[in-house]
């Protein structure tokens, strides 16, 4: 590519940083998905952006379709073509933006697994014999009780925690939202018994609330392989990762209170078409609503 048009990408993935303050994970993605793109433009002797055609979009997209990604990453990967071909709009530096009727081909979305009840009171209930042992089930009790993301979770400080309005803030969650969550009594009993200990092990200045025994933040690989590391040690032969509990959370909420709204806002999602992949209620009860609430769908007994 031109001396130019690699200028242009670092001074999108800048404006991301700076001026749009996305994610470290937005702007590494982005950066990722964009380098794709321009690797398909050096093998096409392509040396501007603005020589992108819709058909070259077309061509990358089903080509890295064809290498197995999913539509899900292709989604993502056009989004991040729209992103910076609007910028460069934006800016002047180019007439039409080549992606911004492409769509990435469908794919079936498939219900998120879930555990039941039993099985989540199994997982957190079967007892500590370590330090180690009592922080993972106040982590383990804490996705299960907030429904928050790993990475939230990985990012909480003490201050985030405040055990009398029995409360969390999720300082940045995905999109760099905020959002205030409720924390569960077993979670909140949890935390405090980890609380008891934290402070033996913690080093000078350190606000994770969650740590490694060497005093510092817990990172998120480290998060999950202890619960890989929980389940071995209690039988579970089924994988659990901390997703599953995010799901179980939405879940289990949702079949006992139908209040997708209210779901929608302790999830974090921006968008309501995400969380009614939890709707999979029994048909019964949604037929129960339906007689019940439709007015002409009264049924009349002779």
């Amino acid at each position: 590519m031109h001396a130019d048009a690699k200028q242009f990408l670092s001074d999108f993935l800048a404006q991301l940083t700076i001026e749009k303050r996305a994610s470290q994970y937005t702007v590494k993605s982005y950066k990722r998905d964009l380098n794709c793109l321009n690797t398909y433009c050096e093998s096409k002797s392509i040396s501007l952006w603005t020589d992108l055609k819709q058909t070259d979009i077309r061509t990358h997209i089903a080509s890295r379709h064809r290498q197995g990604l999913s539509s899900t990453s292709l989604q993502r990967e056009l989004s991040a073509i729209r992103s910076f071909f609007n910028f460069l709009l934006k800016n002047r530096l180019a007439d039409n933006n080549p992606a911004q009727y492409i769509k990435a081909p469908k794919q079936v979305r498939k219900l998120p697994k879930t555990l039941d009840v039993d099985q989540v009171k199994g997982l957190l209930e079967a007892g500590t014999s370590s330090i180690i042992e009592i922080r993972d089930v106040a982590m383990f009790e804490l996705f299960y009780s907030s429904g928050i993301r790993l990475s939230e979770l990985a990012n909480l400080d003490i201050t985030d925690i405040d055990l009398t309005d029995k409360s969390l803030m999720v300082r940045s969650g995905k999109g760099g939202k905020s959002r205030i969550l409720p924390i569960g009594n077993n979670a909140i009993t949890g935390i405090k018994t980890w609380l008891e200990q934290r402070i033996k092990n913690a080093e000078k200045n350190e606000s994770a609330l969650f740590i490694s025994m060497r005093g510092k933040r817990l990172g998120q690989r480290s998060i999950e392989l202890r619960l890989e590391q929980w389940c071995k040690k209690k039988g579970i032969s089924e994988h659990i990762h901390p997703h599953m509990l995010r799901h179980s959370f939405a879940s289990h909420l949702l079949e006992s209170s139908q209040d997708l709204r209210a779901v929608q806002e302790l999830l974090g999602h921006s968008n309501i078409s995400t969380t009614q992949i939890y709707t999979h209620l029994d048909f019964q009860h949604l037929a129960d609503v339906y007689d019940k609430a439709h007015p002409r769908a009264k049924r009349k007994f002779i």
